[in-house]
């Protein structure tokens, strides 16, 4: 697996040690975003194994492969955050796009190296999101599998390049892949730049708030452990060359979740809210909208419950509500996260 010190791989890894006989090998660059001590539940596992490289460099990746003798790849390695990309795409394009074009040959390599019995289950596995897709329109329209491709950030777009590269490895040079495209993911151990441990962290340290625009841009909310399953029946018994979105059917104004964060940690921290503030809401601040910010997401599951029997198991309440409780029982791995050069600075807008 790469870049199974993140966010999403991190909960795979956690699951697939814990639930499953596989053996992992997790490869990662460790970046700002990688973080090991996601992986301490695990990380003294006979069945874990942890390589830090960079996907870019395809020599080193194909002697992990020929050392390791995968029959999966599961490529979840990349620069993720919108923001981050509209502050400087030039890593996303090198990571999302280079590093899955490096990654992408050395699997091929090792692909036609393994016996015709190996060959035929081999399975690589991109790892993707529903930004891909764009802006939704209508108001009830869903996402789909089919749907056409419109990119709307730097993310998004190198994200698209790179299901595009999966795609044509697979159709030109026959490299059996599965590709899935998901919607938000949140839960424990996310990276603080992100929606909800954002402004988790910011209210327990009595910062601002700050919500894009008027805060109706909908999202479709997937706990991550939710997500984790889904990953591992794909990459198991997905069938080659098809695409499964996976969605939580959790749509949600980001100023709800903002609101709901703030109503769980009036309940659960209220001993820890600033003197002089009724509720956190009144931390909540109304900033400058990114540029090319899409207004709404929203996810159509049905083929993966169809067709490998995955649902979500976790509603936005129950999700949440275990987020919020995480974050306030494991506050040495987000202090020491922000111990780092992050602070909980907004990032992604532009100068006046």
């Amino acid at each position: 697996m790469t870049g199974g010190a993140g966010f999403i791989g991190s909960a795979v890894i956690r699951t697939l040690i814990t639930s499953t006989a596989h053996q992992v090998l997790n490869v990662d660059k460790l970046t700002y975003a990688g973080n090991p001590e996601s992986l301490a539940p695990v990380e003294q596992s006979p069945r874990y194994r942890f390589a830090r490289q960079d996907i870019g460099d395809q020599t080193a990746m194909s002697a992990l492969l020929h050392d390791f003798q995968p029959d999966i790849v599961m490529h979840l390695a990349a620069e993720s955050h919108v923001d981050r990309s509209i502050d400087g795409p030039r890593e996303f394009i090198q990571t999302n796009i280079v590093g899955t074009y490096s990654l992408l040959e050395a699997c091929r390599e090792y692909w036609l190296s393994l016996p015709a019995e190996r060959r035929a289950t081999f399975r690589f596995h991109h790892v993707s999101t529903d930004e891909v897709y764009g802006d939704l329109e209508g108001e009830h329209d869903l996402f789909t599998e089919t749907t056409a491709y419109a990119p709307s950030s730097p993310y998004s777009a190198s994200k698209a390049a790179s299901d595009h590269l999966v795609r044509a490895w697979q159709r030109t040079f026959g490299l059996p892949v599965v590709v899935t495209n998901c919607s938000n993911n949140y839960g424990p151990y996310h990276f603080p730049e992100k929606l909800i441990p954002h402004m988790i962290l910011n209210a327990l340290q009595g910062k601002p708030l700050p919500v894009y625009g008027d805060g109706g841009q909908v999202r479709d909310w997937l706990y991550v452990e939710d997500h984790a399953r889904a990953l591992i029946e794909v990459a198991t018994r997905g069938a080659v060359g098809e695409t499964y979105n996976i969605g939580g059917h959790n749509e949600k104004r980001n100023i709800e979740v903002v609101d709901t964060l703030c109503q769980l940690l009036d309940e659960l921290a209220a001993d820890e809210r600033p003197a002089g503030l009724a509720s956190y809401r009144e931390l909540i601040t109304f900033v400058k909208d990114r540029p090319g910010h899409d207004r709404r997401y929203a996810i159509d599951a049905s083929k993966i419950q169809r067709e490998l029997g995955w649902t979500p198991q976790e509603t936005f309440e129950s999700g949440i509500r275990k987020t919020v409780e995480w974050y306030l029982l494991n506050r040495p791995w987000w202090q020491n996260v922000l111990s780092g050069s992050y602070q909980l600075g907004r990032l992604g807008h532009t100068q006046d």
